[in-house]
């Protein structure tokens, strides 16, 4: 296999994708009657069964139209409607009329019968169903050691726990479906904390450090999720031991030690994909020969600047607080709370044709890897025109989506253009060595232990100040692919925080909060992020504020506490479960 993405028939056969009948609940097991159990229940058959569970990682399963769903932007690996433009990262971008299930999403106003909640919920069950048919399979096989039957197993309970960590920080409340289950009809009442844990614990503890295909997870890529998961329930102290654990010696599947890379950008190029800050990532492929998109991050197929060379199709668009966010002050560090008192200039209704001066102020280097900008390089694509790449300004903003995006040097490669929208072999990070640093600067600051963080903050805010990694001119704006100058191209200052600047657990917080924004911006994971820190209100508030002013897709929008930090049981599922009276999922309050 050229990489564990590739699903060949026989495992989509052996996964049970195949099927003969109509069911009841889509969290029944799916027929496996497309191929005997003689031919499952074997070493080809289980490893078959485990590319299936890894192949539904990218959530195209869950949006299959042939069973009722949609588009595979719908439940993408990234998480980018529900993570992103939730978050407020991103607006929708497009149009205000085009994908309005959107809209809803952005503005807070969901309600269970959005279906995109419904393509979600499906693609993780789907998952979860493969994880369970390859435990049961290797159960029942002949020809396999014990030892090969652990690894097996261990691998498709790391996937398990990702898929139920996927549904527990969106909807909260969910059913837990295992290997043993038989009743499909089952409650979400119960807490699955300590189900995820587990599946993550015995991944830690019988993976190996290193896997032949690169692809696959290792120990410690189930210990940062184990960590991660210790991190959102609170138990900051065990969290703490295991990040400690992660950082000092963890390695990535190739066997390389965890460290960052050199140049930011490294994290979101397929040339440098599988680098040493990969932890857990969903592989992708492109011109393959298999005249699809369905390998090369479909996911994301939307999200190519407008009437650009890409041709489709102006989603997923930075928003102007987060671009804000970027800006830095005369010691090279972010404004934690008046960030948008200082404004990065933009091209917001100021035609392509017409004059513009880029901002002359102080940025953070990691902005224009993030948010295409007018008079920026696009990686090798030419300076963004502005307008001419924006669908529709006033209801989306002027910037276009950037770290999905692949080089135009290397599009015959990396790019993929089979469908009617691009695709690319740019792999999906769930966790890089960057998030773990700053998770585990988390848990310092909570714990109020050591330097609060700071030093894994600092480690952070380093390599963003490494002037190799700037983005910089071209020589020639008429051949982008000449090369670059050896001039930045905006006034790039950026530091570390001195000696000491954590002073306190509150401000400690607030900067590891603000970091991550700026790390992790655009990769899925601000509403979460700001949802179980508790402050999604006001963080969103300030957001619909400054935006909600010159942008119509959140002008009035709001943020419900103690409703909106979880999503609704999508009604479609809850009906499915009903025996015309009752239903054994029940609603998450306030939906």
């Amino acid at each position: 296999m050229k990489n564990i993405q590739r699903l060949s028939v026989y495992a989509l056969l052996a996964a049970g994708i195949i099927q003969t009948s109509c069911k009841k609940s889509y969290l029944q097991q799916p027929v496996l009657g497309a191929l005997p159990s003689a031919a499952i229940n074997t070493a080809a058959g289980v490893d078959g069964l485990l590319i299936g569970a890894y192949s539904a990682l990218d959530g195209q399963q869950g949006t299959n139209t042939a069973f009722g769903g949609g588009g595979p932007w719908e439940a993408a690996a990234d998480n980018w409607v529900y993570g992103a433009v939730a978050g407020g990262d991103a607006h929708k971008g497009s149009s205000g009329t085009d994908q309005p299930a959107i809209n809803s999403i952005a503005r807070f106003t969901v309600d269970a019968s959005n279906g995109f909640l419904n393509s979600k919920w499906r693609a993780d069950y789907e998952g979860i169903t493969r994880c369970n048919n390859v435990i049961k399979a290797s159960a029942a096989a002949t020809d396999m050691t014990d030892a090969a039957k652990t690894q097996a197993v261990a691998q498709a309970r790391f996937l398990r726990g990702h898929y139920f960590f996927d549904l527990k920080k969106m909807f909260n409340n969910v059913p837990y479906i295992d290997e043993t289950t038989t009743n499909f009809v089952q409650p979400n009442t119960a807490d699955i904390w300590p189900k995820i844990e587990a599946d993550f614990k015995f991944a830690y503890d019988n993976l190996p450090e290193t896997q032949a295909q690169v692809g696959r997870v290792n120990k410690w890529a189930a210990a940062s999720y184990l960590a991660k998961s210790y991190l959102y329930e609170k138990k900051y102290t065990d969290a703490d031991a295991l990040f400690t654990t992660v950082i000092t010696s963890g390695k990535n599947s190739a066997g390389v030690a965890y460290d960052l890379t050199a140049n930011y950008f490294d994290n979101f190029s397929a040339a440098t994909k599988n680098n040493k800050e990969t932890v857990f990532a969903v592989q992708q492929a492109a011109n393959d020969g298999t005249n699809t998109t369905s390998e090369a991050n479909n996911g994301d197929m939307l999200n190519y600047p407008y009437n650009s060379p890409f041709g489709c199709c102006g989603f997923f668009q930075p928003t102007l607080d987060l671009a804000n966010s970027f800006r830095t002050d005369d010691n090279g560090l972010p404004f934690l709370d008046a960030y948008n008192s200082h404004p990065v200039v933009n091209d917001q209704g100021i035609a392509s044709a017409a004059p513009f001066t880029l901002d002359a102020g102080n940025l953070d280097p990691r902005l224009d890897w993030t948010v295409g900008r007018r008079g920026i390089p696009f990686l090798d694509w030419g300076n963004h025109p502005g307008q001419d790449w924006i669908r529709e300004q006033s209801s989306a903003g002027p910037y276009s989506a950037k770290k999905n995006v692949y080089f135009q040097a290397t599009k015959g490669t990396y790019g993929d253009s089979h469908s009617w929208a691009p695709g690319t072999a740019n792999q999906i990070n769930i966790i890089r060595f960057a998030d773990v640093l700053l998770m585990a600067a988390e848990v310092k600051a909570q714990l109020g232990t050591g330097d609060l963080g700071e030093a894994y903050v600092n480690r952070v805010r380093a390599r963003a100040a490494n002037p190799a990694g700037f983005v910089y001119t071209y020589k020639n704006a008429a051949n982008p692919m000449g090369g670059y100058t050896t001039t930045p191209a905006a006034k790039y200052v950026i530091s570390q925080y001195p000696a000491g600047y954590f002073s306190s657990k509150a401000l400690a917080l607030k900067s590891i909060y603000f970091e991550r924004k700026l790390e992790l911006a655009m990769e899925g994971h601000r509403f979460f992020d700001i949802a179980r820190w508790g402050i999604a209100q006001q963080a969103l508030a300030t957001y619909f504020s400054f935006d909600g002013k010159v942008i119509t897709d959140v002008s009035g929008a709001s943020f419900t506490p103690n409703k909106n930090e979880y999503y609704p049981i999508p009604q479609a599922q809850i009906d499915l479960e009903s025996d015309g009276k009752s239903s054994a999922l029940k609603q998450n309050p306030g939906y």
